[in-house]
């Protein structure tokens, strides 16, 4: 006699006291990785695959009734799958349990299915298309000061002279952003949980509405041509507002590591550096590395730098002395010429690829599953 085909196929899980603690896991049925969890005295099984970019479910955390996706904090019911209120139709395919002589059988074909609702994607995401026009030139301010109360930045000053310059010798658009005008949420290290978490653009940006590096974004992979960073030295090391920015470029950067997508193309950048230390040089050497790793390429001498030295940290003469020099005036104009011929050939000649291969850092790809996502 034929078998039934109509017939569930029920997998024994195992003991049922071996699966109650912890309260939500990761298993593997065949290809199928499953959210188990156990709550108010039941068993549940979802699809362990986020809907978003494909977090394992089991792998996140109880909040009530719902599971917490652990890379982007989707929730859905641990039992139906369905989203949480307000968002039931996005939600995860649901499996039948049962319980014979102690054991846990699940059948592996779904009894609802996996639900999408409609997610405009962000307008960063687009893809980057130069617009027509004259050179674009940003620059970005890293100085770490507060808005209400401004006084005079050695950098920032110089930022703007070459601005300035850009514009009105070399007949370049200019914008400036200030970093400390724009609210924004520190990198929260989605990579380290893996590679796909990173997403592009930032799981931040996508998720809330207020995260205003949006507009770093527009600006390095849309709007410029040519970007010019601006940083005082703190303790040897470019400001701690530059690093919070160049921590959420990070997805930027993790697009040609995931899929060979480069978002940086025929773009120039170049840096502005002054202090009351020395330290130069490891400042540019970070700043160059992390630009050039994004896709940037640089003007021939592609920074300026200004410190009085270790043994000459006279900070209340320091301001006045870079308010007076011409010689730093001269170079931020120079340091602008520089970087807007640069671009203009580049992107004349076309010269940066659309992909690069990675070599040594192939990114890790997680097991496929028969439920897709998106």
């Amino acid at each position: 006699m034929a078998e039934d085909s109509n017939k569930p196929s029920w997998v024994d899980l195992g003991p049922i006291e071996s699966l109650r603690d912890p309260p939500l896991r990761q298993i593997n049925v065949g290809q199928r990785r499953i959210a188990l969890s156990f709550l108010d005295g039941k068993f549940g099984a979802v699809s362990g695959v986020c809907n978003h970019a494909g977090g394992p479910l089991g792998k996140g955390k109880l909040d009530g009734e719902y599971i917490v996706c652990p890379w982007h904090h989707w929730k859905f019911h641990h039992a139906s799958g369905l989203g949480e209120p307000g968002y039931e139709e996005d939600k995860v395919p649901s499996y039948a349990l049962k319980v014979e002589k102690g054991h846990l059988f699940l059948n592996p074909k779904p009894v609802s299915p996996r639900g999408h609702l409609p997610h405009p994607p962000h307008p960063v995401a687009r893809t980057p298309e130069r617009a027509p026009g004259p050179t674009r030139v940003v620059g970005i301010s890293a100085t770490v000061m507060d808005e209400k109360y401004p006084r005079y930045s050695t950098s920032e000053a110089l930022l703007e002279h070459a601005l300035a310059h850009a514009r009105e010798e070399e007949g370049a658009e200019v914008k400036l952003i200030r970093l400390n005008a724009l609210k924004f949420r520190h990198c929260e290290g989605y990579y380290s949980k893996s590679a796909h978490a990173c997403t592009w653009p930032c799981s931040i940006t996508q998720m809330d509405d207020k995260d205003e590096l949006d507009q770093v974004y527009e600006a390095l992979v849309h709007w410029a041509d040519v970007v010019l960073v601006a940083t005082p030295i703190r303790w040897g090391a470019a400001s701690s507002l530059y690093y919070k920015m160049v921590e959420r470029l990070n997805c930027i950067q993790n697009q040609i590591t995931l899929h060979n997508r480069v978002l940086i193309r025929n773009k120039t950048a170049a840096f502005i550096i002054t202090g009351g230390q020395d330290n130069v040089q490891a400042v540019a050497g970070q700043m160059l590395t992390f630009f050039g790793e994004v896709g940037f390429v640089f003007p021939p001498f592609p920074f300026i730098a200004h410190t009085l030295g270790w043994n000459e940290e006279d900070m209340e003469h320091n301001a006045d002395f870079v308010r007076d020099s011409e010689a730093l005036r001269q170079g931020a104009r120079q340091l602008a010429s520089r970087s807007v011929h640069m671009s203009r050939d580049v992107i004349e000649r076309n010269l940066c690829p659309e992909k690069i291969e990675r070599g040594g850092r192939k990114a890790h790809t997680p097991a496929k599953d028969t439920e897709k996502t998106v």
